[in-house]
Formats: structure tokens, sequence, C-alpha cells
């Protein structure tokens, strides 16, 4: 299947439908123009989202999973990644990863919840290639209590596709702290 045939809203429609208690704040789709120079940069790449906020941060990240749905292989949840200096919330996301194209040992951890999905597929040397299906900007004066330490500023997300050896493993939602 190729994901970038499938328009951002219908991709994330399908990605959150799991979720029963996920309520996607009003947003736009855009394109990269709309967002500043550090939502381009920490958004607008194919790299794993853990290394790209970690260097951004200054510091690692730990993963919070706040609900997860497992339906045969297909593996939903919504997470934070914490920044581990301050101890605030860098991103917020859904995921939902295919379990059947994992070897066990990284399905092991995913299913772990103990490390961010980046950290996994990267010391399990997991070929991967990321491949955008759209850019978000939320609403920030509508963004859910608790998302973020920031209020009223908008925030800027993508949604994206990870290949891993090849197989369209995993699909993503990231939405990132607002930058100024």
């Amino acid at each position: 299947m190729k994901f970038r045939q499938v328009s951002p809203q219908a991709f994330l429609g399908d990605l959150i439908a799991p979720l029963a208690r996920f309520a996607m704040p009003p947003h736009q789709v855009v394109d990269q123009e709309a967002f500043t120079a550090g939502g381009r940069e920490l958004l607008v790449h194919h790299h794993h989202m853990t290394v790209t906020v970690e260097a951004h941060h200054g510091s690692p990240v730990t993963v919070r999973v706040l609900q997860k749905v497992l339906d045969g292989d297909a593996y939903t949840r919504e997470i934070e990644l914490i920044c581990n200096k301050t101890g605030l919330a860098v991103l917020h996301g859904v995921v939902r990863i295919h379990l059947q194209y994992c070897k066990d040992d990284v399905r092991n951890l995913i299913l772990g919840e103990g490390q961010p999905l980046g950290r996994i597929l990267i010391t399990h040397g997991v070929l991967t290639r990321i491949e955008l299906v759209g850019l978000l900007l939320l609403n920030g004066d509508s963004l859910p209590e608790g998302w973020f330490h920031t209020v009223g500023q908008d925030a800027p997300g993508r949604l994206a596709v990870i290949y891993c050896d090849g197989k369209p493993a995993i699909e993503l939602l990231e939405v990132i702290s607002p930058i100024k």
C-alpha cells in the first residue's frame, strides 16, 4: 500500500479510530512554510523523532503510554515523549505498529513500553525509511489540557509512515510542543 496516495485526513482518521479516548484537536493540513524554522527542523526530515527531539532539547526522552489497543498484530497507542531534563512533554502522538513486520526481540520491547520506539529501532539495527504523509498545524487554543506546558500557541505536527526493512510497519501522528 502506498500511503502517500491517501489524503492526510483519511490517514489520520484511520490511525486514531481505535483509541476511544483520543480526540483530535481542530487542525489544518499545511505545507512546511506554515511552520517556524524550528518547526520545520523538527518535523520535515527523514529521521526518528526520538533522536530529533533529544538533540533539540539536549536531553534523552522517555516514553509514556497514555492508552493502547492491541488488535491482532496492530498495536495502536497514544504516547508522550517526556524530556528527562525538564520533565515536560515535548511530543504527543499516536502510533500504530504492525507487529508482524517486527522481529521478536523488537516486538517484545515495543510491547514492554519501556523505551521510545525510535531508540528500539535504532538499537536493533532495523533499517528504516520515513515517508511523510502530511503536515498539520493544531489550534493552540484547543489543545487538550496536559498535552504541553504552553497555552494558546499552535502546535505543529506530522503524519508519516515508517518502513522497516522495506515494509510499511509503523503509521504515526507526531505533534511537537509549540515552538516560537
